[in-house]
């Protein structure tokens, strides 16, 4: 089995594991965040709970987590993708990422 996959069926396993407690909690909809995270790659190189190639979700909202402006940074970050926050692996644009879909994955992030 490949890193790629095996890193795809751990991030998938994480979000089940905490979609339980997230919606809960946040009123967010897991599922459908987790669904966009597929679609434009981003449980790829990222997980909930575990650095992957990129920072963790609990990771990147405990480094926000005081920021008021952390939705607008993080989409003008996932639009234009970029390199140096989290190290040197660069992260890809994901300029086709609808601004509704952006808006729930974020939330889901910024939830943890």
């Amino acid at each position: 089995m490949s890193a790629a996959v095996l890193s795809k069926r751990i991030a998938l396993f994480a979000a089940s594991v905490f979609s339980v407690s997230a919606i809960a909690q946040t009123g967010i909809d897991v599922k459908a965040a987790t669904h966009v995270g597929e679609l434009y790659a981003c449980l790829e190189c990222h997980n909930p709970t575990i650095k992957v190639l990129g920072p963790s979700f609990k990771d990147i909202a405990a480094k926000y987590r005081d920021d008021k402006t952390a939705m607008d940074k993080l989409s003008a970050k996932v639009k234009k993708g970029g390199v140096g926050v989290w190290g040197e692996i660069a992260m890809p644009p994901a300029a086709a990422i609808k601004d509704d879909e952006l808006k729930l994955v974020l939330s889901w992030i910024l939830s943890h």
